[in-house]
């Protein structure tokens, strides 16, 4: 499943999103998320957007049927105990699309329901992850969704992820109010990633690795090969291979076309360049190999995207 699979449920009239408040209501994680979706359901009104907001002991003794629900706590909050923790995970699961943001992505690949699934994850919190959620991937990404799991590291990335929710579910349209009430004038899309992630994950651990990272990023236009790569940072092309498989869940070649896809994603959105300039700067040289490897990695064209977001609001 993708973003363009989670905006079929808007179709479904009222959609029910469940938002469950397992830490402190005053905290950025949970009002960069909840204020948009406010906001998104008042001007929808019911019949369109049903916003249901709980505790985890009302979700656990009451239950309810939601077309995505998540589950949030700020990186401070102790743990829900066990009987509970599972109590809520259960009425989650029961939702297409389910997951959580902040310090409850960890909790939910602590309790196993995470397994094999990549999942954004605040970086202060990828050492215990190393530690508790082994079988999860975690990626560096803001957020993500994989399958029906939903997971956004929290923080100001709240706001990014619960305006890009109003967008994939109800359309630009809605976004573009929110965005006016919020004053937000861009929004950061799930394949961005969270700055000091890599180093906070690796740091002095992985270094050969952070330093291709970097090499990728400063060689967007003119792209290395993964052999070159390999000798700048002093390793063999298995030996590198190895170490993005392990921790980064991808071959390095794939890791850089999407780096390079999400660069050209942001010139599409953010600059007046053509299509074409677009493209080699981003080092696709041939047109068509650029809007295939975009359509698949976002699921629409390098024109559909751009045409989308200058379309104006009605």
């Amino acid at each position: 499943m993708s973003f363009a699979t989670l905006s079929r449920i808007g179709l479904d009239k009222p959609l029910r999103l469940l938002l469950i408040n397992a830490g402190d209501a005053e905290s950025i994680t949970w009002a960069g998320l909840v204020q948009p979706l406010r906001l998104c359901a008042r001007a929808l009104g019911p019949q369109a957007f049903q916003l249901d907001i709980r505790t985890p002991q009302q979700v656990a003794a009451e239950g309810g049927h939601w077309h995505v629900a998540l589950l949030v706590a700020d990186e401070t909050q102790a743990p829900l105990s066990g009987e509970l923790c599972r109590a809520v995970i259960e009425r989650c699961r029961s939702a297409p699309f389910w997951g959580g943001v902040g310090a409850a992505v960890l909790w939910l690949a602590d309790a196993g329901v995470m397994d094999g699934v990549r999942i954004a994850l605040p970086w202060a919190l990828y050492a215990d992850a190393e530690a508790k959620a082994e079988r999860a991937i975690l990626t560096p990404h803001l957020f993500d969704i994989d399958g029906p799991h939903l997971t956004c590291c929290g923080g100001a990335a709240s706001i990014d992820f619960s305006l890009t929710l109003i967008d994939t579910i109800f359309g630009a349209d809605a976004q573009a109010l929110v965005k006016e009430a919020l004053c937000v004038d861009k929004v950061r899309g799930k394949e961005e990633r969270q700055r000091v992630a890599l180093q906070a994950r690796f740091g002095v651990l992985q270094p050969k690795l952070s330093e291709a990272v970097t090499l990728m990023e400063a060689n967007i236009e003119e792209p290395l090969s993964t052999d070159d790569i390999a000798s700048l940072v002093g390793l063999s092309r298995r030996q590198l291979e190895r170490l993005f498989k392990q921790y980064l869940g991808s071959l390095p070649s794939r890791y850089y076309l999407e780096l390079r896809l999400q660069r050209s994603r942001q010139l599409l959105l953010d600059t007046h360049y053509s299509i074409v300039q677009v493209g080699l700067m981003c080092g696709f040289s041939s047109g068509s190999h650029f809007s295939t490897a975009f359509g698949t990695l976002f699921g629409n064209t390098p024109r559909e995207e751009r045409q989308r977001k200058l379309m104006p609001p009605s």
